[in-house]
């Protein structure tokens, strides 16, 4: 940097090189599965394996958004569709200008989480695949407990649908598996892809 006074007497600041910011390879890693099924435990491994080989990512986690964009949601179809159309767009953007991402929400239905596809080029699908008896064993929030009660209509594996991939990039099993090895996993197919150097 240098300084140079001005014919009224201000100093101006100016730059004597110009310093190029290289954008890196950003991703989209979808994490999907059945609410309770061992997505967040997934994402935290995964957030910190990816910090150890350098990368940090963003992680848009559903609850945490709806409770800024959604605090009314229906949770019925409309109401998905608009908001998971609106986080695949925040997805969008950030991987756009550089910011890895992480989605951490269940998506219950295949276009939801393929509309992030399409529109992230470097993008992965992790199918965390634990039995609904299981989840409905942990329920951390209480929603499976609600749907039994009859306080909650539209709980993906009970009262609406969920739509596994077809396809997935990896499947996670989040009944048996321990979620470090997992992450550590997802790590490499990121590398393989030449998402992760």
């Amino acid at each position: 940097m240098q300084a140079a006074k001005r014919g009224d007497g201000c100093t101006e600041i100016y730059p004597t090189e110009v310093i190029e910011i290289t954008v890196g390879l950003a991703f989209g890693v979808w994490i999907t599965g059945l609410p309770a099924s061992g997505k967040s435990v997934l994402t935290a491994a995964l957030v910190r394996h990816l910090h150890e080989a350098g990368v940090d990512a963003v992680v848009l986690e559903s609850d945490a958004l709806r409770k800024m964009f959604a605090r009314d949601a229906t949770y019925d179809e409309r109401d998905r569709e608009y908001f998971y159309g609106a986080i695949a767009f925040i997805g969008q953007v950030l991987t756009e200008r550089g910011i890895p991402v992480i989605f951490d929400a269940t998506a219950n239905l295949r276009s939801y989480r393929d509309r992030a596809r399409q529109v992230i080029p470097h993008f992965i699908e992790v199918y965390v695949d634990s039995p609904l008896e299981v989840c409905i064993r942990r329920d951390p929030k209480g929603i499976y407990r609600k749907a039994q009660e009859g306080k909650a209509n539209n709980v993906p594996g009970l009262g609406a649908p969920y739509e596994p991939p077809e396809n997935p990039d990896t499947v996670v099993h989040g009944d048996r598996e321990n979620a470090d090895q997992a992450a550590e996993r997802i790590v490499r197919l990121l590398g393989g892809r030449g998402f992760v150097a």
